[in-house]
């Protein structure tokens, strides 16, 4: 058998995986191994300025012809900047978060482009949906980096239900059992970060990735929920900080100052001790560092398998 869902003939895309776009971890390299491998590759613009990121629009292009996305945070100082690139660069799928991307969607959709935000909750999904955007990613609070209060097991099934376009899940899922459960729920595919972390187009540093194979089922903690705006990293001397500042009370601007810049220190320059190591509650599961293509491979065999032997159950 081969999954197949509505999402792979929205996205034009063999199989209905879709790689998160992580600010500094998602680069051209990582997106267009995705792309490659049949699944939807996505740049992530994070902070970066539109000058950054075109960079990563072009080494896409040069290294795939397959199609990919961009990921736009739109609390970025440059988002505005970035919104006009993806446009001029006619970006072929836009996903967004940390905001309302409402009055950019139609200039996205008269140029081709899908549109498909991140939503933590029905209500926001709801209200996505309303601006006839082309599907919505379903976030739970397993996924790494920003996340919301909503399990996916209990968020998905509950968007499925409130729009009429095709959901895409995210948060907790690693391996093909984790797909096959999603599309149990009723998504109509899958949206993975954390496991691409670990392969071995990823550009991150070898102690980012190494933090995430050495993981345990409950390394990956929230910090920051005093700030409104709180993450899921991996246990070490930062999240250890930030947990102890907010126990005392301090000014959450004042532990937001602590956060900033810190992703950056682990990811690209390898401080996995101080520096903020983005990872959902997957980490516990990975083993190894693989080739993109073997894990999506890997991802599709198992949910197959999974599929299978549990329609055999009905037999």
């Amino acid at each position: 058998m081969a999954l197949k869902t509505e999402l792979c003939d929205l996205l034009e895309i063999e199989k209905p995986i879709i790689q998160g776009g992580m600010a500094w971890v998602a680069t051209g390299e990582l997106a267009a191994a995705v792309s490659n491998a049949g699944g939807l590759g996505v740049i992530g613009a994070g902070s970066a300025s539109a000058d950054v990121i075109e960079k990563e629009i072009n080494k896409v292009r040069k290294l795939t012809d397959k199609p990919f996305g961009l990921n736009i945070m739109l609390l970025s100082p440059f988002a505005e900047d970035i919104i006009d690139l993806a446009i001029a660069k006619e970006v072929p799928v836009i996903t967004t978060g940390a905001g309302n991307p409402g009055k950019y969607v139609k200039r996205f959709q008269e140029i081709g482009s899908k549109v498909i935000p991140v939503v933590p909750s029905v209500a926001l999904a709801k209200r996505m949906a309303r601006l006839d955007v082309d599907a919505v990613i379903a976030e739970g609070t397993e996924a790494g980096g920003h996340v919301g209060e909503l399990t996916t097991m209990a968020l998905v099934p509950q968007v499925v239900d409130a729009v009429d376009i095709p959901v895409i899940a995210a948060g907790g899922v690693g391996d093909g059992r984790g797909l096959a459960a999603i599309l149990a729920l009723g998504a109509s595919g899958v949206q993975i970060g954390t496991r691409f972390v670990c392969s071995e187009e990823c550009t991150a540093s070898l102690n980012f990735k190494k933090a995430i194979v050495g993981a345990r089922d409950r390394d990956a903690v929230v910090t920051g929920r005093s700030t409104g705006h709180p993450v899921r990293n991996l246990k070490n001397k930062l999240t250890k900080e930030m947990d102890k500042l907010e126990s005392q009370g301090v000014d959450p601007k004042k532990i937001e100052e602590i956060g900033s810049g810190k992703l950056r220190d682990a990811v690209i320059d390898g401080n996995v001790k101080e520096g903020s190591v983005m990872a959902g509650q997957i980490s516990g599961m990975i083993s190894e560092i693989k080739s993109v293509k073997e894990i999506i491979e890997e991802i599709l065999l198992k949910a197959e398998e999974t599929i299978k032997s549990n329609y055999n159950l009905l037999n």
